[in-house]
């Protein structure tokens, strides 16, 4: 078992006067992750040779298209945690919606508040949609890398029970109830998984692509990441814990498609469509010649 390292979610706060503001480590992710994604998408439509032809937008309109970005994370990352996790409770309490700051945000809600900011953004401008994709496709891994992490720091989206050498302690009551284990209980530590897999590995992978020409065939980039992270995703929720509100004492394992024992968990049912599509964006982009 390794204990918990003693890390603060917060990475500082100050008091002044009857106001408290904290940073903390969540928040620097995000920050980090299209700050980074920012500046790299800005040298990459400096460079028209890794497109084949020319960039498809200008350097400079990336700026506001951080902007659209910012507003797609955050209204569809909401709103897709209330109506894929807990519908029920925000429907009957809708100011609870506006609470962002008390946490419940979901990667595919803000993946499609993405998808729907840059399209407007797109059309807006007469930019080709799929080929902004691949160029955003191939920085998105550094913001899920950071988040991943910053789950970690924060204690939460952990594992179920292991007794593999590597399973963290993690603090708290929620973490420490593990039925029919006495003693401390050690879970995968699941967001580490998550962020090997879907931040690194796939950076990584799309990275190669670039330096081979990858972004010469519209849609390639961004077939790879939805592919690659649905895949990802699909396969880490072996290890992570059930989402409480779908576990019931006959669905142990929180299954919201098929049985109790073999079926799909809310995350993996949200990331097959990806994986159905990202593979449907490979094969058409292999189909079709480089742009030279």
């Amino acid at each position: 078992m390794i204990p918990f390292p003693n890390i603060s979610p917060e990475i500082f706060t100050l008091h002044l006067g009857g106001l408290t503001l904290s940073l903390r480590w969540y928040a620097l992710a995000y920050l980090a992750g299209l700050l980074i994604g920012w500046r790299l998408i800005i040298a990459m439509m400096r460079r028209d040779t890794l497109w084949g032809d020319r960039a498809p937008m200008d350097p400079g309109a990336v700026d506001d298209l951080l902007t659209w970005v910012i507003i797609g994370v955050i209204l569809g990352g909401r709103l897709g945690f209330v109506l894929f996790y807990e519908p029920g409770f925000y429907l009957s309490n809708p100011v609870e919606i506006l609470k962002v700051w008390q946490g419940g945000m979901s990667f595919h809600g803000g993946f499609a508040g993405v998808i729907a900011a840059t399209w407007i953004f797109c059309s807006s401008r007469g930019i080709p949609p799929l080929r902004l994709a691949d160029a955003m496709a191939v920085v998105a891994p550094i913001g899920l890398f950071f988040g991943r992490v910053a789950n970690f720091i924060n204690a939460e989206l952990w594992g179920r029970p292991t007794d593999l050498p590597w399973g963290v302690i993690f603090p708290g009551e929620a973490a420490q109830y593990c039925p029919g284990i006495e003693g401390l209980c050690a879970r995968h530590p699941s967001q580490l998984y998550e962020a090997l897999l879907e931040g690194l590995l796939l950076g990584l992978i799309l990275w190669a692509l670039v330096r081979r020409g990858g972004l010469r065939r519209p849609g390639l980039a961004f077939g790879i990441f939805l592919a690659g992270y649905g895949l990802a995703r699909m396969f880490v929720e072996l290890f992570r814990v059930a989402d409480a509100q779908f576990v019931t004492p006959d669905n142990p394992l929180g299954h919201v498609l098929g049985g109790p024992v073999i079926g799909l968990t809310m995350g993996q049912l949200l990331s097959l469509p990806m994986v159905l599509i990202g593979l449907w964006l490979i094969a058409r982009a292999r189909r079709r010649p480089a742009l030279a």
